[in-house]
């Protein structure tokens, strides 16, 4: 069973771990800087590749995002390639630059 967890530091930078079976199998690496959440790389381990896994990653990170009202600079080429693929899911979130 998936599950995602954020742990950030006390300068609001960190990760989202996706975890499986209570084994971490990828992560994706954000900063939170005032109402922006800057999402630099996104990480799945090269056993579970192809699986479809760092859509969970992108899922919870939007979703933290938008509970807590911030804007999405997507640095990281997954997350920008999937804001750039489906534009409408994301403009709410998405800080184009």
């Amino acid at each position: 069973m998936e599950e995602v967890v954020i742990r950030l530091n006390q300068k609001n930078h960190g990760a989202f771990y996706l975890m499986l079976d209570n084994e971490q199998v990828g992560e994706m690496m954000i900063g939170i800087d005032g109402e922006v959440l800057t999402a630099f790389h996104t990480e799945i381990h090269h056993t579970q590749e192809g699986k479809g896994l760092a859509k969970h990653l992108l899922n919870a990170m939007v979703a933290y995002a938008r509970e807590h009202k911030l804007k999405v600079r997507p640095l990281c080429m997954y997350v920008l390639a999937q804001f750039k693929r489906h534009p409408e899911e994301y403009a709410d979130i998405w800080l184009q630059q």
